[in-house]
């Protein structure tokens, strides 16, 4: 059994490994030279992260905002998010159309986007056109119009987004897991907001709102690009510098309640049902969680293997581990026998629970999810994010750089641990036929 087990993993390890000798001939030295290329500095209270890549021709940042779901409540869920499309919109002294004729005209951009732990206003630019995109990324950021027109569009925009919510299974399905995993949680208030709300904010209110953000204590600025430290340093002390300092401090998050499993059922008649069931993870900062990230992907490759390929159960069984401050991971399908299929997923996570993987294929597994960190950090803009998510939950940017050798240090020892401690008491949302459902498979005696 044991044999057929690994050979199966072997098996579906195999295809991945004509992507993973790149992974594999990475030195671990390479990442303190990387590090070496970061430069970090104070402007009034204001962090500021920059990342010199000699002669890249593109630039990319980032202004983030601190707290995510901690600024809101359920009354004002959705004006962070209606404030800062609103506000890259235009600016006081430049209005949309010249914002966008200008980003157009030098094939730049400027976007934003909200998140349970932070929000960000983000750019992305040629070095040639770095210093014109960000005057055009100053003046909507420190001084937005807040026009009654662009309210009004990005309200439109906002409210399509959310009335599309609920409409397909897996838009319910989601929805349905985050109302109870985030119960009496401040992530149970969505960052986008509801319709409700966001057709009730006026653009004094997100003016406002946009004032009490804007203090440097709550900011952080992140480049990536070939650009000098001292001339980002001299273009933030005359422009964010000159915020007030403030005196925010980021509260900690409470923990997520994953005491015991629970089904929850939304009953539609659809062909196939839909299932997610959500369990208890690291969040980046902590030190179980490059082994838990690794048991992860095993466990997918499990799933799929033994889900779709061999039973054909499914066409896309999956599990995942977010990056959220307080995290989650989950095991998700959608078939027409979901009680064989969440069996089938529930015995892989058994088998890493119970078994000692052969050292072969945790390094497999982790030279394929190498692989796909280094493909996923080839742009200036991925890399700003990187770096801005480990100095906003992940302990420090600096750690960004530790993750390649804290993947390639997990044991089969640490896999099986990580199983243990976090693959359990899951509790799962499901779409679909409740009539067809066995709780006994969902929510197993002594578990």
């Amino acid at each position: 059994m044991k044999r057929r087990i690994n050979a199966l993993v072997l098996g579906s390890i195999a295809v991945l490994l004509t992507v993973s000798v790149h992974a594999q001939s990475v030195k671990l030295g390479d990442f303190s030279a990387q590090a070496a290329a970061v430069t970090e500095f104070e402007v009034n209270g204001l962090k500021v992260i920059v990342k010199r890549r000699a002669t890249s021709p593109t630039v990319a940042g980032g202004l983030f905002i601190r707290g995510g779901a901690r600024n809101i409540d359920d009354k004002n869920a959705g004006i962070e998010n209606l404030m800062l499309a609103t506000a890259v919109e235009a600016g006081q002294k430049m209005p949309r159309a010249t914002v966008r004729r200008e980003l157009a005209r030098l094939g730049s951009s400027i976007g934003s986007a909200v998140s349970n732990d932070y929000s960000a206003v983000s750019f992305g630019s040629t070095r040639a056109s770095f210093d014109r995109v960000w005057e055009i990324f100053t003046e909507v950021t420190l001084n937005p119009a807040f026009a009654a027109e662009d309210v009004a569009r990005s309200r439109s925009l906002i409210q399509t987004g959310l009335n599309e919510i609920g409409t397909s299974p897996e838009s319910a399905l989601q929805t349905l897991q985050d109302k109870v995993i985030y119960a009496g949680h401040p992530y149970a208030n969505d960052m986008s907001g509801t319709s409700v709300n966001i057709a009730r904010f006026s653009a004094a209110d997100l003016r406002s709102y946009h004032k009490n953000l804007m203090q440097t204590s709550r900011l952080l600025l992140v480049f990536v690009g070939d650009l000098d430290p001292e001339l980002v340093k001299s273009r933030v002390a005359a422009t964010f510098g000159k915020l007030p300092r403030g005196d925010y401090k980021e509260q900690a998050l409470p923990p997520l309640d994953f005491s015991k499993g629970t089904l929850n059922v939304t009953a539609r008649t659809l062909p196939t049902n839909y299932v997610q069931g959500s369990f208890g993870a690291p969040a980046l900062r902590d030190p179980d969680y490059h082994a838990m990230r690794v048991a992860t992907t095993i466990l997918q490759t499990l799933v799929h293997q033994e889900v779709r390929v061999r039973r054909q159960l499914s066409y896309a069984p999956s599990a995942e581990m977010n990056n959220f401050a307080v995290n989650t991971a989950n095991i998700s399908v959608s078939a027409n026998d979901a009680n064989q299929a969440v069996s089938v997923m529930l015995d892989q996570i058994k088998l890493l629970q119970n078994r000692t993987l052969p050292e072969g294929i945790i390094e497999e597994i982790s030279s394929f999810y190498l692989t796909r960190h280094y493909l996923g950090q080839e742009t200036s803009g991925a890399q700003v994010g990187e770096l801005a998510r480990y100095e906003l939950i992940g302990g420090g940017w600096k750690n960004s750089f530790e993750f390649l050798n804290g993947v390639r240090s997990v044991t089969p020892a640490d896999i099986r641990t990580a199983a243990n401690k976090y693959m359990k008491n899951i509790r799962f949302a499901v779409v679909g036929n409740e009539g067809v459902i066995n709780r006994s498979i969902f929510l197993p005696a002594g578990e």
